[in-house]
């Protein structure tokens, strides 16, 4: 039976939810993970957890610690990863609340480690495909999961991940428009990058919880705002997370 890991992890470390829950520390040649992983079982099926800004969310995006958070899921044995985030929506169709399954990301950052291959051997050049970086498997799942459960989602769209921690302007915000993204947040990339690195399928629900700052007929987006949306709909991802669980 297969391991999965979450990456994200609110409400899903409540003990109701994962049966035997234990912490595990797990070293990486690239430091420590952004927090002990926990791992445990949802319904029989091996369940790994991790938070990624740390469980008491201390870590900002840009210093999140994502080649050993990812170097740690692989050595746990996880055979997937679903990750979840909370984006800004950058299209009037997707609504406050509503859930993505993510299909495509533009990387927008600037300071982070997004690959493994610091150097190559000699005649091993590592050149990564990513054209389709979500996991197909993953992403049928998920979509047939939403549906029988009724949620409101988008069977699509792409994600652009700032380095934050500040929000867009709305010069960048209107430009990330015109490039074709969907939605915005500050977590996917180099995420999604490095698990395609080291073959673990990876696909990410992302949860729109604001109109970042495009929309001038109401208030920019706050931090506030974020997690009042998220926390109003958190259930849902939740759902979704179980229900696809029991189809991997």
């Amino acid at each position: 039976m297969a391991k999965i890991a979450i990456i994200g992890g609110s409400g899903l470390e409540d003990p109701d939810i994962l049966k035997s829950p234990e912490t595990k520390e797990v070293g990486t040649p690239y430091g420590a993970p952004s927090s002990e992983l926990t791992t445990g079982k949802i319904e029989d099926i091996d369940v790994v957890i991790l938070s990624r800004h740390g469980k008491k969310h201390t870590i900002p995006p840009s210093e999140v610690n994502n080649r050993a958070n990812i170097w740690a899921i692989k050595e746990l044995g996880c055979d997937y990863i679903l990750a979840t985030t909370a984006c800004g929506s950058l299209r009037e169709k997707i609504d406050r609340g509503e859930l993505v399954i993510l299909d495509q990301f533009i990387d927008f950052t600037k300071h982070r480690q997004t690959t493994f291959f610091e150097e190559f051997e000699p005649g091993e050049m590592k050149h990564t495909v990513l054209a389709d970086p979500f996991d197909r498997k993953l992403r049928k799942v998920l979509m047939d999961s939403a549906e029988k459960l009724n949620l409101k989602f988008h069977s699509k769209g792409t994600v652009v991940t700032i380095e934050g921690p500040r929000f867009s302007t709305r010069a960048e915000s209107n430009m990330f428009r015109m490039w074709g993204a969907d939605v915005i947040n500050m977590s996917i990339a180099p995420e999604a990058i490095l698990a395609n690195e080291l073959g673990i399928p990876y696909a990410a629900i992302a949860m729109s919880t604001d109109f970042d700052c495009w929309k001038t007929d109401e208030e920019p987006v706050s931090w506030k705002e974020i997690i009042e949306i998220f926390n109003q709909n958190v259930h849902n991802v939740i759902d979704l997370i179980l229900a696809t669980l029991k189809k991997l």
